[in-house]
This record gives structure tokens, C-alpha cells and sequence, in this order.
């Protein structure tokens, strides 16, 4: 994020057109033209090229006009972050690229890399004692058809009320519940084989709460690399949601509980559910035609297809999948989610997801339809806790969009 001067300083970097406009919530067009009617003023930019604006005079003015234009990529809200770009078919956390990341660090190391921009080799979360044995006694005492989401959610609220230091907002107080709040989420979470693994990384923690099938260090491997590959991804509607809360200088796990409550929605985490179905459907039927042809009967959409950042491959789902190669028990359920997209480009030139690659992990290793919103809950959490380091540092409830009141117009009686 762009540092802010202290007001008045002859040395206080000055902003572009573009960081002007964004800051304003308006077109580049829009600042040039309250440059011409005296609203604000500009300075040629260093070689001539461009100009220059005083960051107070820009926020003085965006608190005096309120003004929000639509941004070009469609959204209402443009945030500066410094955690994940998204771009040309790529996507990096904090410049470094996120797939690289994924295949050669442990999601503890690529969490720690979003959180401080430092590599920890080795690094382990360790959930408190009395925090995850009060979790997993309320979770455990939830509803058989409870889903892993309902889980999760009231192991946050549990980890909260166990904290006392909840409400410090400082960098190393977040950290440390953070790094403590994490592995009690996975090991509230009921375990669904014989054995519980001891110790080791979260991946390993997590997986005999998707299977009850043993881990093999393939599979494992694609777990924990897809953990990494889904920790941010920008500003996606529950990170969204997570910053407002931290906005609001919500605690961390407050802000957790925000991102979940977006989470659960069937057009974001939830989404992996539908492509675990469909995939699973097809290998059941010995082809993916029959099952593809009966979505586009129905006017469905095909799961595990396209995304709206991506032209091309979905590059978290070229990662699992060039993982998954090496996983034996994968290749019925790689060969169907292949077939998929094959017979889709037929109709539309739709290209594989995340939720696809994680279907083709869950449904090739005996998981649950939810196994995929599992993981993307667990490892989204640290995205979020990472965006609410960023938030923390920004003026208090800055995010407050303007309502367009379309009722009726008073006075009207009182009914």
C-alpha cells in the first residue's frame, strides 16, 4: 500500500492521475475536469509526463463530493492492497507468483509470506489446548446434518470468547491468534478415519477430516498445495465482507466469521459442491457427454467452468491438476473432469477452475460434496486475516457506499 505523508511535508510523495482517481472513486477523466473548474489542483509530473496531485487536497475533496464513479472492471469500491494481483492470465501474493509458491512451500510458509512478506521454512501452527478442546466440545455437540461451514463458524465464535486479548488490533496480537485460530478451525472439525494424525503440517491435520481413507504423500501434496493456491484471491465478495468488518475495527475472528458468512453462499464456496456432483456423476456413468448434455438440456450451467478473472485455465486449477498426474486413484476422476471441459468447448469455449481440480481431489479420494468449501474456509481464513492487517491500517470505516434512495419522497403521513 502507498505509505501517506504526514500533511504539509515538502517531501510528501505525491499521487498519479490514476491513484487520484481511484482514491476519489471517479474515471481519470472526472479528476482532469475538477482540475478545469478549480476543485483541484495538479502538477506536472517529473520529465514532463503526466501530472501529479497533494494526497490531502485529493482526500479533502473526496470527503467533500462523496462521489463514486463505476471503476472499469464493473466493481463500486477500489481498494490499494498490496497482497495479490491478478493479472494476464497470473496471479501473485505480494509479487511473488502464487502457483510457484503453492508448489514449493507448505501453506503455513505461503501464509506467512501474504501476512509479512517473509518465508518462514518450517513454520507449524499450533492450536491452544483449552482453545480447541472448548471448540471441539461445542462443535461436538452441534446436529448430525450439521455442515462443515456450521463447524467452522462456531469454532471461530468458541476461539473468540477463549481470548481475552481478542480486541488487540496490533500487527504481532492479530499474528499470534491467527496462527492459533487456524489449526483449531481443523481441529474442531470431527475426525473421519480410524487415526488422527499427530502433529505435522495443516494439510496433514486436515485430511483425515475429509476422508477416511489413509493420506498417501501425493494426495497430500495436492491438498497442500491447493490450501496455498486458494489462501487470496483479491478482492472476492467474502474478503470483501472481512474488510468491512475490520473497517469497523472488528476483532480477527470477528472478521473470520464475516468472510464465512459470505462463504456459504452458493455462488462462492459452496460452488466446489456442484462440481463434485456433476464430476462424480460422470465417472459413476462411465463418460462426462451424458452428464454435460443434461445441464445444457436443463439451461444449467456446468460446474467447475470458466471465471470471470480468466480468459484462459483457471492457473490454481493448471496447478492441481499437473499435481493430481502423480496421484494414482486421480486418473478415472482427472480423465472425466478432462472429458468435461472437452465436450463443454463444443457448446462454449469454457476453460477449467478451481472448483473443477478440487472435485477431481475429492471425489478421487472418498471425500464429501463439501470437502472442497472445507478447504477453501480453512485456507481463505488466512486471506482474510491478511486483508484485515491492511484494513487495520486505514482511517476507521472508510468503507461507507452511498445509498441511491429509490422510495417514496416525503412528506408522506404516517400510516
Amino acid at each position: 500500500m502507498t505509505d501517506q505523508p504526514e500533511p504539509g511535508r515538502p517531501d510528501a510523495p505525491r499521487l498519479t492521475t490514476r491513484e487520484a482517481a481511484e482514491l476519489l472513486g471517479v474515471k481519470p477523466e472526472t479528476v482532469y475536469a475538477y482540475v478545469s473548474r478549480g476543485q483541484l489542483s495538479s502538477e506536472r509530473a517529473a520529465g514532463g509526463r503526466g501530472s501529479t496531485f497533494d494526497a490531502d487536497e485529493v482526500r479533502a475533496l473526496a470527503r467533500r463530493s462523496g462521489r463514486r464513479e463505476p471503476s472499469p472492471a464493473g466493481g463500486d469500491l477500489v481498494f490499494r492492497t498490496g497482497i495479490t494481483l491478478i493479472e494476464q492470465d497470473r496471479y501473485y501474493f505480494r509479487g511473488a507468483d502464487a502457483t510457484e509458491l503453492a508448489r514449493n512451500h507448505s501453506y503455513e510458509e505461503v501464509a506467512e509470506w501474504l501476512w509479512t512478506g517473509e518465508l518462514r521454512p518450517g513454520v507449524r501452527f499450533t492450536a491452544p489446548s483449552e482453545t480447541l478442546a472448548a471448540a471441539r466440545r461445542t462443535v461436538g455437540a452441534l446436529p448430525a446434518h450439521s455442515g462443515s461451514t456450521d463447524r467452522l463458524r462456531v469454532a471461530v465464535t468458541v476461539a473468540a470468547a477463549t481470548d481475552p486479548l481478542r480486541f488487540d488490533l496490533s500487527p504481532g496480537a492479530v499474528l499470534s491468534s491467527a496462527r492459533s485460530l487456524i489449526p483449531t478451525l481443523v481441529g474442531a472439525l470431527p475426525v473421519l478415519g480410524s487415526t488422527e494424525a499427530d502433529g505435522g503440517s495443516l494439510a496433514r491435520e486436515l485430511w483425515p477430516r475429509l476422508t477416511a481413507r489413509p493420506a498417501d504423500a501425493p494426495a497430500l501434496a495436492v491438498l497442500d498445495a491447493a490450501l496455498a493456491l486458494l489462501i487470496d484471491h483479491d478482492l472476492a465478495a467474502s474478503t470483501l465482507a472481512a474488510r468491512v468488518a475490520a473497517s469497523a475495527r472488528a476483532h480477527p475472528y470477528a472478521v473470520v466469521s464475516a468472510g464465512l458468512g459470505v462463504l456459504e453462499g452458493p455462488l462462492h464456496g459452496a460452488a466446489s459442491g456442484l462440481a463434485h456432483r456433476m464430476l462424480q456423476e460422470a465417472v459413476d456413468r462411465g463418460s462426462a457427454v451424458p452428464v454435460v448434455a443434461d445441464h445444457l438440456r436443463t439451461g444449467r450451467p456446468v460446474p467447475g467452468l470458466g471465471h470471470r478473472l480468466y480468459r484462459g485455465e483457471d492457473p490454481r486449477a493448471r496447478t492441481l491438476f499437473a499435481l493430481l498426474e502423480d496421484v494414482p486413484q486421480a486418473a478415472g476422476a482427472l480423465a472425466a473432469a478432462r472429458e468435461v471441459v472437452a465436450t463443454t468447448a463444443r457448446h462454449a469455449p469454457l476453460h477449467a477452475n478451481i472448483d473443477l481440480a478440487l472435485a477431481v481431489l475429492s471425489v478421487s479420494c472418498g471425500m464429501a460434496a463439501e470437502a472442497g468449501e472445507t478447504v477453501f474456509a480453512v485456507s481463505r481464513t488466512a486471506g482474510w486475516i491478511a486483508h484485515a492487517l491492511e484494513e487495520y491500517g486505514e482511517r476507521p470505516l472508510r468503507i461507507r457506499p452511498s445509498g441511491h434512495y429509490t422510495g417514496p419522497r416525503p412528506p408522506r403521513p404516517a400510516p
